[in-house]
């Protein structure tokens, strides 16, 4: 009995040794990653709308088209895509019609589909993408003077 004791201490501590002998895995040098390591690991940023608050927003519920008075925006915006080329959503464009002066007119609600496109380096994180072009499709009535399909560029 003793004897198998004293062979298993042995062979356990010449475990140990061997397990000492080779270091910690920090402390062995580490073959550099690939780029394409590096890419794969990056997460992917999805693109976003940036609003005037020069804020990123991504699938906003709502969103200020006229940032001076506040008189045009979009609300209850369900976004059916929302990808790096482009994105999609239906809404209300809840318009002031200024009448007899904005500060009194009243807002009307008008159904649209919104498309975002375009997709550019914002100017103020270059590595993100942000929709340069907005694109709004009145689905029913519209504004007076105002054109079925309305285009707007984007602020960068």
């Amino acid at each position: 009995m003793h004897r198998l004791a004293v062979t298993k201490a042995a062979a356990l501590c010449a475990a140990v040794a061997f397990v000492a002998a080779m270091g910690p895995a920090s402390a062995s040098p580490a073959a550099a990653p690939s780029s394409t390591a590096q890419d794969v690991a990056r997460p992917v940023r999805a693109t976003v709308l940036v609003d005037c608050l020069s804020h990123p927003q991504v699938r906003p519920a709502d969103f200020i088209l006229a940032c001076g008075d506040g008189n045009s925006r979009l609300t209850s915006l369900r976004w059916v895509r929302w990808d790096a080329a482009s994105a999609k959503a239906k809404g209300v464009n809840s318009v002031n019609d200024c009448d007899p002066y904005c500060a009194a007119g009243t807002f009307h609600s008008y159904r649209v589909v919104v498309r975002l496109d375009k997709p550019k380096a914002w100017k103020k994180d270059p590595q993100q993408q942000h929709y340069s072009r907005m694109t709004l499709t009145f689905t029913g009535d519209r504004p007076e003077r105002m054109a079925r399909t309305v285009t707007y560029s984007l602020w960068n």
